[in-house]
């Protein structure tokens, strides 16, 4: 049994394009990684860490897939991959991006934005993880600009959001509000009023889509899923921190060339 996985339309349409974003079912952990924790720093056992990773790649073709991971630091580094990394040792960076067939690249999250890339007829695909920080700093357009290093067209680019904390579950503060706003006025458009005096609730998805239109990606799409709302099918650090308890894990997407 393969763990559960969403698609996106927008991605499926490519012919013979693997990909999926995973949820917190179907993996071997326990407690409160329980189950598909597929990220090894957060003190999960790294034995089930390893076996829910390979339980997730193999389901995006329904066998073994060799897949390059990457330690995240909010910063706007592009890995780019010619062979699988090894836990314990993964590159630091934020996206990661190969031409190489058979090969899957992933970004794990827990509210940040999960996003998948691919160019078919280049053959170049990437995953990027795009919290509030990465997103404003760039990381979305430095992953088009690797990309095209390998050869990809922005036009022929598919860009998609997976799961993450939407808009009506994420209250920020004057910090965050002002980083994006410095950034360009226009940005407004992605606040709302909070339901506390000096907060906003932020659109981080339509932040991140809005952002790759205007760098030239052809097709964006956002998936509608809310981490933070839907306890029983995603890890959310926002959630966890709320109720005051400790680590969590993080879900997978990933996404592969045929090959």
């Amino acid at each position: 049994m393969y763990p559960p996985v969403e698609k996106s339309p927008r991605l499926t349409a490519t012919q013979g394009l693997h990909h999926g974003f995973f949820g917190r079912q179907g993996g071997v952990s326990d407690g409160d990684f329980s189950s598909l924790n597929t990220a090894v720093a957060v003190g999960d056992d790294r034995a089930n860490t390893e076996e829910n990773i390979r339980r997730a790649v193999m389901a995006l073709k329904s066998g073994p897939v060799p897949v390059a991971l990457i330690k995240q630091v909010h910063g706007t580094r592009v890995h780019v991959a010619t062979e699988a990394t090894i836990p314990g040792d993964r590159p630091e960076a934020d996206a990661v991006v190969t031409d190489r067939a058979g090969i899957a690249v992933g970004v794990v999250t827990a509210d940040c934005g999960p996003v998948l890339f691919a160019d078919q007829k280049a053959g170049v695909v990437a995953a990027a993880h795009a919290g509030w920080r990465g997103a404003v700093a760039g990381i979305l357009e430095e992953t088009l600009a690797a990309m095209e290093r390998l050869g990809a067209r922005r036009t022929d680019i598919v860009a998609v959001v997976g799961p993450c904390i939407r808009q009506n579950s994420y209250e920020v503060g004057l910090d965050l509000r002002e980083a994006v706003l410095a950034q360009n006025a226009a940005n407004e458009r992605f606040f709302i009023e909070g339901r506390r005096p000096g907060h906003w609730q932020f659109d981080l998805p339509g932040y991140c889509a809005t952002r790759m239109v205007a760098a030239g990606a052809g097709t964006v799409a956002v998936l509608a899923a809310d981490t933070f709302a839907d306890a029983g099918s995603f890890f959310s650090h926002r959630r966890r921190t709320l109720a005051g308890e400790g680590p969590i894990g993080h879900q997978l997407s990933a996404i592969a060339l045929p090959g």
